[in-house]
Formats: C-alpha cells, structure tokens, sequence
C-alpha cells in the first residue's frame, strides 16, 4: 500500500458513515468514467455521427437552410446575406 492510499484510508476512516457513503459513491463514479473512457474508441467523427443519429427529424428540419452564409447572422445579430 502506498502511503497516499494509507492516507486516504486514514482520513476516510474518521468520517462519519454518511461522509464515507458519499466518498464510495465517488469513488465508483470515478470508476465508471475511467472505465468508458477506456472503452471508447470512436474517433471524434464516429461520435458526431452519433449524436447526429439521435437528434430527432424535427430537429433539423427548424435548422435554417442558409446557416452557412448567414452565420453571422444567426449568431450575432447581423443583417442576413443574400445569395
């Protein structure tokens, strides 16, 4: 055992029952993150397509068709381009 393990144990140890529940719950969620972040292995585009998928057809369909050429519009406020 390390001696950072050895104190963590020491201070959890003096915690009341409710303080150590809270630590252990922390501890699995840090457990869980670790390990789907180990067992991900989608590239950044896999994952966009993802989340594409699961935007529902309404969705996109209120997205404006010119959003490319009026970005500063929608973004800022500016006056709309035209074509």
């Amino acid at each position: 055992m390390t001696n950072l393990e050895q104190t963590i144990i020491e201070k959890i140890h003096r915690f009341p029952p409710e303080k150590q529940q809270k630590v252990l719950d922390y501890a699995e969620t840090l457990e869980n993150d670790f390990e789907s972040s180990e067992t991900t292995s989608q590239t950044i585009w896999e994952q966009i397509e993802e989340i594409v998928r699961a935007a529902p057809e309404e969705a996109w369909a209120e997205l404006p068709t010119d959003g490319s050429l009026n970005v500063d519009h929608y973004l800022y406020g500016a006056p709309k381009r035209t074509k």
